[in-house]
């Protein structure tokens, strides 16, 4: 559904017709950082689940398991940076 999505909004991006006019810059811009924040929740699902049971295991893990929880998260704030930057 995804896949089907991004090649939708490709196509629109590309070329605008009658039947589907061009998305502005500022739709696109949240289509791409609203994916980027998907993934990077997606990401964290299993992340976070690891995290928690690894903590519970050994008290010592918790600055490993922070670390990992937050790095998915470097990809929504990369995203932000680049558009603010186009």
């Amino acid at each position: 559904m995804i896949e089907a999505l991004i090649a939708f909004a490709s196509v629109v991006l590309q070329e605008g017709t009658a039947a589907a006019p061009a998305i502005p810059a500022s739709a696109a811009a949240a289509l791409g950082v609203g994916l980027a924040a998907f993934g990077a929740g997606y990401a964290e699902r299993g992340i976070g689940a690891a995290a928690v049971g690894a903590i519970a295991e050994d008290d010592d893990m918790f600055g490993r398991g922070l670390i990992m929880t937050v790095l998915p998260e470097t990809l929504v704030i990369l995203a932000l940076v680049v558009v603010f930057i186009v």
